[in-house]
C-alpha cells in the first residue's frame, strides 16, 4: 500500500458521519466484547474495569492502525485457527474465574478475601483482542469501506479512522459494563449477586464459542 501527502483533511464530514453509522450498531449492539466488559462491571464495577478496558483499546488502537497501514495479520489460515484456539481457552479461563467468585461470596472470609485478588487486568483485556482473530476480519472490512485509494489512501486518514474506531468501541463498552453494574445494583442480596456472576461467566462460556468458531470453518 503506497501513502501519499494528502492535499485535503484526512476526512470529511460526511465520511466521520457514514463511519459513524456504520460502526454503532457494531459497537452499541449485544457482542462478545459488549458482554466480556458487562460481566466485567457487574462482577467488579466500572472502576476495576479501567485497566482491561486499557488493555483491550490499546491493543485495538495498535492493531487497527496496522491492518489500516497494509499489515496482513491472518494470512495463513493455520495462524487463525491457533488464535481461536488459545483465546477461546483464555476466556474460558476468565469464566472459570468468574464462577470462583460466585462461590467465594457464599463461602467464608478468606474465600471472599481470595475472589477479590482474581483482577481481570490490563493484559486480559488486550489478550482478548490480540486473542481474537474475527477482531481482524472486522477491521479489515472497515478499511475496505473507508479507505479507498487512490483519493483517500493516506496514513492520516488511516489515524482518524484507527482514532474514531477505537474512541467509538470504548465508548461503547463503557455503556455495557456501566449497564452490568446497574443489573447487580437491582439485586442486592448475596444470592443474587452470586447468580449474576454465574450468568456472567456462562455469557463468557458464550464469548469463548464464538471465539473457536473459526476452528471449524
Amino acid at each position: 500500500m503506497i501513502f501519499t501527502t494528502p492535499s485535503t483533511p484526512a476526512i470529511s464530514a460526511d465520511m466521520l458521519i457514514a463511519l459513524l453509522v456504520f460502526l454503532f450498531p457494531l459497537a452499541y449492539s449485544p457482542g462478545p466484547g459488549n458482554a466480556f466488559f458487562a460481566a466485567i462491571g457487574a462482577s467488579k464495577g466500572l472502576r476495576a474495569a479501567v485497566p482491561t478496558l486499557a488493555g483491550y483499546h490499546i491493543a485495538t488502537f495498535g492493531v487497527t492502525a496496522a491492518i489500516g497501514m497494509g499489515v496482513t495479520i491472518l494470512e495463513h489460515p493455520l495462524f487463525a485457527k491457533v488464535l481461536s484456539a488459545v483465546g477461546s481457552l483464555y476466556v474460558l479461563w476468565l469464566a472459570v474465574t468468574f464462577v470462583r467468585a460466585a462461590r467465594a461470596k457464599g463461602g467464608t472470609t478468606a474465600d471472599a478475601a481470595s475472589a477479590g485478588e482474581q483482577r481481570v487486568g490490563f493484559w486480559a483485556g488486550a489478550i482478548v483482542l490480540l486473542l481474537n482473530p474475527k477482531a481482524y476480519y472486522i477491521i479489515a472490512v472497515l478499511f475496505t469501506q473507508f479507505l479507498r485509494p487512490p483519493a483517500n489512501d493516506d496514513a492520516a486518514t488511516v489515524l482518524v479512522i484507527t482514532v474514531v474506531f477505537t474512541l467509538n468501541n470504548l465508548v461503547a463498552f463503557i455503556v455495557w459494563a456501566l449497564g452490568g453494574r446497574a443489573l447487580t445494583a437491582l439485586f442486592r442480596s448475596e444470592r443474587s449477586k452470586r447468580w449474576i456472576d454465574c450468568l456472567f461467566a456462562a455469557t463468557l462460556i458464550g464469548v469463548a464459542v464464538w471465539m473457536a468458531v473459526p476452528l471449524f470453518t
